[in-house]
């Protein structure tokens, strides 16, 4: 299949990624209370948005939009300022991590799951862009 190239660029910028799960209610405690991100809820559908910096989580139940529910296993990356301190903190409010934190030689990386099973991930990118 042949693409062709438009002269402007047509993508802006992603202004949202979805994340399904299968409890909105815990999932609210947990993107709005343990992580601390702010939240916005839609009231009609069992979803809202949580503002992370440079991109909008928006959380929905997948049974509200008639979608299946199941978990992703392909990570999102949550930059923090330190990966070691966010963990820990995070690790004294209960959450379990997916091994131990990874060095790349570029970056630090620490994964978990929201309590839907979705897999996540503390990231701190340390050596500089070329």
């Amino acid at each position: 299949m042949s693409v062709s190239q438009p002269n402007e660029r047509m993508i802006e910028a992603v202004d949202f990624a979805t994340v399904f799960v299968d409890d909105y209610e815990a999932a609210v405690t947990f993107y709005r209370d343990v992580l601390g991100l702010e939240h916005r809820d839609y009231g009609k559908v069992a979803g809202g948005e949580f503002e992370a910096g440079n991109l909008t989580l928006q959380v929905m139940e997948a049974a509200a939009v008639g979608r299946e529910f199941k978990a992703s296993d392909h990570p999102i990356a949550l930059r923090v300022a330190d990966v070691e301190a966010a963990r820990a903190e995070l690790a004294a409010a209960g959450i379990q991590f997916h091994g131990e934190t990874i060095n790349s030689g570029v970056c630090h990386m620490a994964f978990f799951s929201d309590p839907a099973g979705n897999v996540l991930m503390l990231h701190r990118r340390y050596a500089p862009r070329d």
